[in-house]
Parts: structure tokens; C-alpha cells; sequence
């Protein structure tokens, strides 16, 4: 006799009608070494489990999810992963993009509660990184937020190299779009829903920053900057008190964290795409675990 899942089971993802799910024996999951139920849908006849509706659904090392997360937010390299755990590169790649999908919806669900109690005081700055070569600058917008130090959102930008690597850059890979105004935008419209309509912004003294923040409506006041501590990857400040703590805080642990972030390192971004996916493995970690 057939026997009807509990309550708590899903419907039948398959079904357009929503049909009824009976037992339909299990089978083995090598990878975690356990069974599964699997059931049938009396209407479409096609046979589901509790897998079908997972995003590791098809995944064959998914025994090894928690340990690349962990590992790629606490500075070990994708190719040191794939040494250590004995797997392929384009599997440590693949799981990297993976990864930052399921952040990604981690973090939409938690920024849910900032809808209720919107924030009050942000502060927010740029980091500046590379793809490739220095040759080839990124700039990270990142914001803050001021009291509980989590990371409310980033974008990731293209921008021209400075100083005496200007010359030789426009020269090998031709003139390089600067996108840092459009990353910063992004990232004001995407904290608007989390932020009250008095909001305080806080920065260094760019002056780019209040010509950005003019047309936002929120407060916007600009704190000058300190020399860089020995400590704290050169984020950190050399001062009693810094105003600007919780970013410049926020900024060292990702240099410390994240590799491809070292201020000293030969382990650099290939492409953007996978330092955004990297980024969002980060904020979920920091957000979720670390504060």
C-alpha cells in the first residue's frame, strides 16, 4: 500500500498540476554515503526527492562545499584547494561560482531584515585591486554598515591605471574605461530599500564622493584620511581613534581573507567575474559567521 509523504516534504516540482507524492523506493548517495528517499507523482508519474529542489542537485562532490567555502574566505588559493583536496582546478572553479549563487541568495534573504529596521549610518570608500596585471586596475565600492560592521554591498569596476604605470598601460593594452562613477551608483541604489531616508553617509575626502552622493538625498560628510598602520594591510589607520573604523576594519580583514587580495601576492584575478564570486563568498562569510 502506497504511503503519502509528511507534511513537511515538497510538492512535486515537475507538476503542473501539483499532483500527489507516494514512496518510490531510495538509492544511495555515494558522496555522502547515505540513502534518499524518492517519491512518485500520481498525475505526471515522474519520481522526485528531496534533491530535486536543491541547488547541489547533480553535484557529485558536494561532501566538499563546506570545506572550499570555508577555505577559499580564509586565504587559501584555489590552486592550494585543489591541492590539498585532491580535486581538479575547473572543479575548485566551478564550485567558486557555484558558491557565490547560493551566497548570493543567503544574502538577499538577510538583507530582508533591514526592510523592518532600516539602517542609519553607512560608511563606505573604494579598494583598489588588479586583473592580471597591475597594469589592468579593478576598484571595489564597498558599504559599510557603521555600528554592526556588515558588509551591505560592493560593486566591482574597471578604472585606469595612475601614476607611472599610466603610460606604459595606455601604451600595451590601449586606453581603459573608468567605471568607478556607474559601480558607485549601483551601489547607492541597491542600499536605498535598507536605508532610511535621513541616512548619514560617511567617506574620506575624495573629492569625487560628494558630486556621486549629491543627487541621493541622504547626508554625506567626508573625514580626512590617516596614514596607513603597519598593521591591518595597510587599511588600517595610525591613529587613537579612527572615524572610520568599521570600514577601514572591514577592508583589512578582506586584504587578510580573501587571497586574491593580498597587498603582497602572486595569486591575482584572472577575470572580474570571479573576483565578484569571490567577493560574495566573503560578504556571506563575514556577514554570516565572523560578526
Amino acid at each position: 500500500m502506497s504511503t503519502k509523504p509528511p507534511s513537511n516534504d515538497p510538492p512535486c516540482p515537475r507538476c503542473p498540476n501539483g499532483g500527489d507524492l507516494v514512496r518510490h523506493g531510495r538509492f544511495y548517495r555515494k558522496s555522502q554515503k547515505k540513502w534518499i528517499r524518492r517519491w512518485r507523482c500520481n498525475l505526471c508519474l515522474k519520481t522526485v526527492s528531496r534533491a530535486t529542489s536543491e541547488l547541489e542537485f547533480g553535484q557529485k562532490k558536494r561532501q566538499f562545499n563546506q570545506s572550499i567555502y570555508f577555505l577559499l574566505c580564509s586565504g587559501v588559493s584555489q590552486r592550494r584547494l585543489s591541492l590539498g583536496l585532491n580535486l581538479h582546478r575547473k572543479t575548485i572553479a566551478r564550485k567558486l561560482k557555484f558558491l557565490a549563487i547560493k551566497c548570493r541568495f543567503r544574502q538577499n534573504r538577510f538583507w530582508l531584515k533591514y526592510l523592518e529596521a532600516p539602517i542609519e549610518r553607512v560608511q563606505f570608500d573604494e579598494m583598489e585591486t588588479s586583473e592580471h596585471t597591475k597594469l589592468k586596475p579593478l576598484s571595489i565600492a564597498l558599504a559599510v554598515c557603521e555600528k554592526s560592521r556588515k558588509i551591505l554591498n560592493f560593486q566591482v569596476a574597471s578604472m585606469p591605471a595612475k601614476g607611472h604605470l599610466a603610460k606604459l598601460s595606455r601604451k600595451k593594452y590601449g586606453p581603459r574605461p573608468d567605471d568607478r562613477a556607474e559601480a558607485l551608483n549601483r551601489l547607492f541604489e541597491s542600499m536605498s530599500p535598507i536605508l532610511t531616508e535621513n541616512a548619514h553617509l560617511r567617506s574620506d575626502q575624495n573629492p569625487r564622493y560628494p558630486v556621486w552622493t549629491r543627487g541621493t538625498g541622504w547626508q554625506h560628510s567626508t573625514i580626512k584620511g590617516s596614514r596607513g598602520a603597519v598593521t591591518g594591510q595597510g587599511e588600517l589607520k595610525k591613529v587613537v581613534f579612527d572615524p572610520l573604523f568599521s570600514l577601514n576594519h572591514t577592508c583589512a580583514m578582506i586584504r587578510a581573507n580573501v587571497n586574491r587580495m593580498f597587498r603582497k601576492t602572486w595569486c591575482t584575478t584572472k577575470k572580474a567575474e570571479a573576483l565578484t564570486d569571490h567577493l560574495w563568498l566573503y560578504m556571506d562569510f563575514h556577514n554570516r559567521i565572523l560578526t
